[in-house]
């Protein structure tokens, strides 16, 4: 599918045009993953476009740039500015948006420190990441042969780019084997995450997922479906979990800015069913939120 094209990048302090937004191909970042980035959402609502829970977003995106010892050369209040910026420019009713900071051109070798930072906001329409379907009917699932890195290799916390090559392996290896995503295991056996996703099991009422100490991207969507389902009254739990406890669960459901909230139809062919009446409401009120609909949720969404 091709990537839609809108008009403008912003790259390093200034507007460009989107075939303009270029690097040089010995740019560090392209031999050794050298890069931070967010994923966010900009919604339609009433009262025009608004991106969901966009300064702790950018907050995670400082403190990523930061542990890798990144200066991003503006503040996180400027970044916010940045990206209504980029969403006016390009005349955006409800987009994706893209932050990348990456370590670019002018020095070669594993030690990133010397090659300049780059900084640039990309944004442009995108529809559910697993698509509109699997909102309403969920997805199969596979657990991983790859396992998810460990917590002092490439830690989790940070979203780094290289982090993500992990998750292209179990990409592949869930679309070859018929799956539309795969889930990871940490290198205890412990459930850990999708490709990019969180993932959460609900058993007689009870809403499980697994704690940010089991290797997992503290994910700003698994924290807004927690608050939401607190809101709801359904109690929800932080623990470990293992293989069988997806198998056997009465529902599950994965949580991403690209994903949104999506049901699980099967895990390795044990068959969960069609979406529960757990996540539907999770579900239903998530998009109520940040379509601007749920006034006690109003903060949540910054307006371009």
């Amino acid at each position: 599918m091709a990537m839609p094209e809108v008009d403008y990048i912003w790259m390093d302090g200034e507007l460009v045009a989107w075939k303009d937004a270029q690097v040089h191909v010995l740019t560090h970042a392209l031999h050794y993953g050298s890069g931070v980035f967010e994923g966010i959402r900009c919604y339609s609502t009433d009262d025009g476009p608004a991106v969901f829970r966009l300064t702790e977003h950018m907050e995670r995106f400082e403190r990523s740039a930061r542990m890798l010892f990144m200066d991003l050369g503006y503040p996180v209040d400027k970044m916010v500015d940045v990206v209504k910026e980029t969403i006016r420019a390009n005349n955006l009713p409800a987009c994706y948006i893209r932050p990348l900071a990456f370590r670019g051109y002018g020095s070669m070798g594993v030690d990133p420190i010397p090659a300049p930072v780059n900084v640039i906001v990309a944004v442009w329409p995108w529809d559910s990441y697993l698509g509109e379907e699997a909102l309403v009917k969920g997805v199969d699932v596979g657990i991983s042969s790859w396992r998810q890195r460990g917590i002092n290799s490439t830690p989790p916390a940070i979203k780094a780019t290289g982090n993500y090559l992990n998750s292209s392996f179990a990409k592949i290896e869930a679309n070859r084997h018929g799956y539309a995503e795969g889930i990871l295991l940490n290198e205890e056996g412990k459930v850990c995450e999708g490709t990019g996703e969180n993932i959460f099991v609900v058993r007689d009422g009870v809403i499980s997922t697994p704690p940010v100490s089991d290797g997992l991207l503290e994910g700003i969507t698994r924290d807004s479906v927690m608050v939401i389902a607190d809101a709801l009254e359904y109690p929800v739990i932080e623990e470990s979990l293992v293989r069988t406890d997806l198998y056997t669960a009465d529902e599950v459901f994965m949580t991403g800015t690209a994903a949104e909230v999506v049901p699980v139809r099967s895990v390795d062919g044990h068959v969960i069913g069609d979406a529960g009446p757990v996540t539907l409401e999770l579900q239903k009120v998530f998009f109520d939120v940040v379509h601007g609909r749920v006034p006690e949720f109003a903060e949540w969404l910054e307006r371009v």
